[in-house]
């Protein structure tokens, strides 16, 4: 739904990739700002949605990256409310696919691991909070990104290993009964992380998609 959400505003990036931003990405930004009730809490939550934008956007640009080094042409990257995409002028192959898929998360890994071990030297208040917030970012990004159901990297990466042991009618199979099954007790474990720790994901796995998979319907 916020994937196809109209452009508003669009610029070239970085490797000369076009990035366009969804018209939801506006819900993100007052979704956000709601929470300030002061100026101080408002400048801590922009920063909070800005690094949180410019991380998504650094994940979809390792996607973008390991798409021209193996020769495919990037068409843009999309970033929207909810998360972000990168999208190729044409298909690539499975092998080619597995360091396309693997390189968003590599990203936010890195980007972890640098702001992990430089942020104890920061000066004590804003810079040294906004580093490590950094640090936890992208290390969540990275672990939620890797979950192996429809459309994260994780499930997509995981169909890509079992087309190097099994058919392409299993593997399909495989990966759509293990997302159905994680898509099933999303529902219920987001109600905990919610009621528990006050923790909200807007992202919902698509069980239907995952039905489909798993009865061998692309």
């Amino acid at each position: 739904m916020f994937g196809s959400s109209k452009v508003i505003f669009e610029f070239r990036g970085l490797f000369g990739v076009p990035v366009h931003i969804g018209s939801s990405i506006l819900l993100l930004v007052l979704l956000f700002l709601s929470f300030g009730t002061s100026p101080a809490q408002l400048l801590y939550n922009a920063i909070f949605l800005g690094m949180i934008i410019g991380s998504i956007y650094l994940h979809e640009l390792g996607h973008a990256w390991a798409t021209l080094v193996q020769g495919i042409p990037v068409r843009r990257i999309m970033i929207y409310g909810g998360g972000g995409f990168c999208e190729r002028t044409r298909s690539a192959t499975p092998r080619q696919e597995e360091l396309i898929v693997v390189m968003g998360p590599i990203v936010n890994l890195s980007i972890w691991a640098v702001a992990s071990l430089i942020w104890p030297y920061m000066p004590e208040g804003l810079l040294m909070w906004a580093v490590n917030l950094l640090a936890w970012i992208n290390l969540f990004l990275a672990i939620f990104n890797m979950i192996p159901v429809q459309p994260l990297d994780g499930g997509k990466l995981f169909h890509l290993l079992l087309l190097r042991f099994t058919s392409q009618a299993m593997a399909m199979r495989i990966a759509g009964g293990v997302g159905l099954v994680i898509s099933v007790l999303w529902l219920p474990a987001m109600y905990l992380a919610y009621t528990k720790l006050g923790f909200l994901l807007f992202f919902f796995p698509p069980i239907a998609l995952h039905w489909r998979m798993m009865n061998g319907k692309p």
